[in-house]
């Protein structure tokens, strides 16, 4: 018995370094449109590139100073696949469904959680910096 013929992207066809290259260009294509479109985005990347010039400056030690800045971007990953959740929903329908409300909220809970955890990185690792 052989198994029914699935339908197949396009882009699931390439392979080798062109495919390396065209996901590259897809991510780039993905965080300008980003930065254009989501407020939410800009803010948090924003903040992000000053705080990670303050993780370069302070006295810790390079693992400290990984997780100061990998939360960091952490928040902006989970802020990105938020906007893409958003951008499939709004996409299906503009009506307001209860599914709808739930998987935007969903997401919008995903980068409070990533920023509550941001938040308390840098508290626990900077808080004897600032007390000592």
């Amino acid at each position: 018995m052989t198994d029914p013929v699935q339908p197949v992207s396009t882009y699931k066809s390439k392979n080798g370094l062109r495919r390396i290259l065209d996901a590259i260009r897809y991510s780039v294509a993905g965080l300008r449109a980003a930065w254009r479109s989501e407020h939410a985005f800009r803010q948090e990347l924003m903040v992000s590139i000053v705080a990670t010039v303050i993780a370069l400056a302070v006295p810790v030690a390079a693992l400290q100073r990984l997780m100061l800045v990998g939360v960091l971007v952490l928040v902006l990953i989970v802020e990105l696949i938020n906007s893409a959740v958003e951008a499939v929903v709004d996409r299906i329908s503009l009506e307001h469904h209860p599914l709808s409300k739930n998987a935007k909220d969903f997401g919008s809970a995903a980068v409070f959680l990533a920023c509550g955890l941001a938040a308390v990185t840098w508290i626990v690792i900077l808080w004897p910096l600032m007390a000592g």
